[in-house]
């Protein structure tokens, strides 16, 4: 008979090792993962991120610049503390920034960035509600750089916001963007204030510098309820409100999102106006062309359900006045559209396609032949189309005037016959449908 066999005893201490280590690890792994829970606050039950306010980040033109002597040869921003307010399309109980250097070619080192509310709710203010400051955080830090072509993400912080509000964000850097390559959004028609030295706690900047431009900030995101979500406006300067009043928020966009507001049926809805002047669907312009900035300024924004597309104005206004090169912007702005339809309903994002508006008697883009009026017209009809958009909003028949369709009504334009004045941007509101932003209960 065989003797039983003996498990030899440098295998048993062994196995014995490998579970205690096991269990240590795992130990360790379940610690790990409660630290990193209690250091990343979780949205909650019914809760999310969704975009409140957004400005489509540009690289800056020397004229758009900081004036000196926040602007010398090689940096921009040395020792500068920048305030700007922001108007806030969704409300919530937490809050959390976004900075971008997407244009950048040298890092963005950001000293300090404090938020409050603005004296007596207003836009572009210099001074903030006593008792409302408060200090922002980047990782558990007062300060952080964001790298070349990047953005930089907040901490969320307990900051009550209401919808419809104004938001002032305060940002301080020390040693200022080593180049001139700024990111910014220059058609802010918002007053922001410079000065020297680190202001991100004061009260009030007495003697800053106003300019009316943003600059750096690029998103405020707020910890919504489970039904909040955003629409987002694709556009070039009429969205982007050229010819409204400075610190009036009186574009299209917001007045259709007072529209939305006033109803308790779309009142939880975010509207974010991605939109730039001279931008364009094909090409770059100011800022790069609607297909090649679709994934950064709407695919990747939190909580977007909706597009509404409403640009091609300038591809048409830009194109040759001849039948050959207005026919073919006409033939690449359609298979235009259709790619941003394609890709956002991969997202689930439902697509609403604008005519586009009348720029008759506009200096450069009218042309005595009316070549670009043909185009403009064939592309509205391709717009009117069913099938092609989920639904369409037809800005055209809006403001035109009867009587000279290729033209807007002359109560309506800013003097130049193709941007809007308040009055004209409060038509375009009002003929966004608002039953297509309502949900079932």
């Amino acid at each position: 008979m065989k003797p039983p066999s003996r498990t030899p005893l440098a295998t048993v201490l062994g196995t014995c090792v490998l579970v205690l280590a096991l269990a240590v690890t795992a130990s360790a792994l379940t610690a790990l993962v409660k630290r990193a829970a209690a250091a990343t606050p979780a949205a909650g039950p019914g809760r999310h991120w969704v975009n409140t306010w957004t400005g489509m980040p540009q690289l800056t033109e020397p004229a758009n610049l900081p004036p000196a002597p926040y602007t010398g040869e090689k940096s921009v921003l040395a020792d500068t503390t920048l305030r700007q307010t922001v108007r806030v399309t969704a409300g919530g109980p937490r809050v959390r920034l976004r900075f971008s250097n997407a244009y950048g070619d040298t890092p963005l080192p950001l000293t300090a960035v404090t938020v409050a509310l603005p004296r007596d709710g207003r836009a572009g203010v210099s001074a903030v509600e006593p008792g409302t400051l408060r200090r922002v955080t980047f990782a558990g830090r007062d300060s952080t750089t964001v790298p070349v072509g990047a953005q930089m993400v907040s901490d969320p912080l307990d900051f009550e916001l209401r919808a419809g509000s104004e938001l002032t964000v305060t940002a301080y850097t020390a040693r200022g963007q080593a180049s001139l390559a700024l990111t910014s959004h220059p058609g802010s028609r918002t007053t922001s204030y410079l000065t020297h030295g680190d202001h991100t706690r004061d009260q009030d900047l007495p003697g800053a510098t106003a300019v009316d431009h943003w600059y750096l900030l690029s998103d405020v995101e707020v910890l919504a309820p489970g039904r909040t979500e955003a629409v987002a406006l694709v556009g070039d300067s009429l969205t982007d409100g050229r010819g409204s009043t400075t610190n009036g928020n009186d574009r299209w966009p917001d007045q259709f999102y007072d529209r939305l507001r006033r109803d308790p049926a779309t009142s939880d809805i975010a509207v974010l106006n991605q939109a730039a002047g001279g931008n364009r669907v094909l090409d770059d312009g100011l800022g790069p062309n609607v297909l090649a900035r679709l994934d950064r300024d709407v695919l990747s924004r939190s909580g977007v359900a909706w597009l509404v597309l409403f640009e091609g104005v300038n591809d048409i206004g830009t194109a040759d006045a001849t039948p050959e090169a207005q026919r073919a912007v006409t033939d690449d702005l359609i298979a235009g559209y259709r790619q941003i339809v394609v890709r956002a309903h991969a997202q689930g994002i439902r697509v609403y396609g604008a005519t586009l508006t009348p720029f008759g008697g506009s200096t450069p883009y009218d042309d005595p032949a009316g070549e670009r009026e043909a185009a403009r017209q064939r592309v509205n009809a391709w717009i009117r189309t069913p099938g092609h958009f989920d639904a369409v909003i037809d800005f055209d028949r809006a403001v035109r005037d009867p009587g000279a369709p290729d033209r807007l009504r002359p109560a309506l334009h800013a003097g130049d016959w193709l941007h809007l004045n308040p009055e004209g941007y409060g038509v375009l509101a009002a003929a966004v449908p608002a039953a297509l932003f309502r949900r079932a209960s």
